[in-house]
């Protein structure tokens, strides 16, 4: 087969991309993937600085995702996870809240000390037990409404509530309380299966990972410009030309995906992320930390010292934390010194002689994940045009892998004509 003329052209090496990639190239498909950056992975990389791993924004990986284990090999990636629960700077001193799964034996503390009230783990039960029949979430769009209004029919209220408020707003990226409230049930029901965790040699492992076994089938630093349709399939214009392919999957984010087909662009959450370097380890166990207090003195939503988590992720006698801050759109980005003092202040640290190893500011970092909830978009565009990732499933990386997946899978049961 002539080089400029594919069975399969997959534009976008992101999660969804290579899934699809590779669901093809198994099936002994002709696929090439092209990447325009240098690197594969989207939205997933990981930057080494000075000997620390600093992920694009803050980013952890949670074992429990079903299609992460149809996907790769999770004993690879060498997880390290963290503490199971988070931990919660309170008005006075802070707080454990540990997975009650994980940790059963520490739920009676808990209970008594750590500002969590019977009534209240009621009330987060109640909210929670949909969380059980997750296939009845999928499929109840009429019965979903927004998470403010899912928490509040069950009576979740005072700390427990900021905390939850702040965890999932970490997650979803959006404070309002308008997202989906069955996506956050579908969330906290992950959470509750798995602890997140971070790969040895950061997040980029797991895009490097979907890659390895596709090898020269994928082209990085090469773009698509304009995707028209002809006689055999589809015409795909590039800086160095046109290639012809029967198939053309748009595997890119949303902005550019528009750029290319007609698909809409979905509304988008903004992040900013602070990396830091430091000779003096905070106190305190190696979870997410909240700040659940009502007068929170700055913009973090939630910060972490990543190696106390990762160790792999600092060099031997330094230590790696990360801040992360809500971005809305148009937004000017919280001062770094802001978002400094606060994460210092919720790990009861002294952040003077932190030292700023990068900052992460992403405008569009996650599908916005209204209600009515709806976890399956059409993937094909068009007889042979298809178009995958988060925004077409789950704003997840669940949902980029399982779009990728079914995309590959839909073009195998297509009629090939090359």
């Amino acid at each position: 087969m002539p080089s400029d003329k594919f069975d399969v052209l997959v534009i976008g090496a992101g999660l969804a991309g290579l899934r699809c990639a590779r669901v093809l190239a198994a099936a002994g498909r002709d696929v090439q993937v092209w990447e325009a950056a240098d690197e594969v992975g989207g939205r997933i990389r990981t930057r080494a600085i000075d000997g620390f791993l600093c992920d694009r924004g803050f980013q952890v990986l949670n074992p429990a995702y079903p299609e992460l284990k149809r996907a790769i090999d999770i004993s690879d990636l060498r997880l390290q996870p963290f503490g199971a629960g988070v931990a919660v700077r309170r008005q006075s001193g802070s707080a454990v809240w540990v997975h009650p799964l994980r940790e059963p034996a520490r739920v009676p503390s808990m209970l008594a000390h750590g500002g969590v009230r019977p009534a209240g783990v009621l009330a987060l039960l109640r909210w929670s037990l949909p969380a059980l029949r997750p296939r009845a979430l999928k499929s109840s769009q009429r019965q979903d409404r927004s998470l403010r209004e899912g928490l509040d029919r069950q009576g979740v209220r005072g700390e427990l509530r900021r905390v939850i408020d702040q965890f999932l707003a970490g997650v979803v990226l959006d404070d309002t309380g308008a997202t989906s409230n069955a996506f956050a049930l579908l969330l906290a029901r992950v959470f509750l299966l798995g602890v997140p965790a971070l790969p040895s040699d950061g997040m980029r492992s797991l895009p490097r990972q979907l890659a390895a076994p596709l090898g020269d089938r994928i082209v990085l630093q090469r773009s698509a410009l304009h995707v028209e349709s002809d006689a055999d399939g589809w015409q795909v214009h590039s800086p160095d030309g046109v290639v012809h392919a029967t198939h053309v999957v748009v595997a890119t984010d949303p902005a550019a995906a528009a750029a290319l087909t007609d698909v809409a662009t979905p509304p988008a959450h903004g992040v900013v992320t602070d990396w830091w370097a430091t000779d003096q380890m905070p106190p305190g166990p190696a979870m997410l930390w909240i700040d659940s207090r009502t007068d929170k003195p700055g913009p973090v939503i939630n910060t972490a010292v990543i190696s106390a988590a990762a160790p792999t992720y600092a060099p031997r006698g330094h230590h790696l934390i990360a801040a992360t801050a809500l971005l809305a759109p148009t937004a000017t980005p919280p001062p770094e010194d802001a978002t400094r003092q606060h994460a210092a202040d919720i790990l009861g640290a002294d952040g003077r002689s932190w030292t700023l190893l990068t900052r992460d500011v992403i405008p569009e970092a996650l599908p916005a994940q209204l209600p009515p909830l709806r976890v399956r978009q059409s993937v094909r565009l068009a007889a042979g045009l298809w178009c995958c990732g988060d925004h077409r499933d789950t704003a997840s990386i669940q949902g980029a892998l399982v779009s990728g997946r079914r995309t590959g899978e839909a073009i195998l049961r297509s009629p090939a004509r090359i």
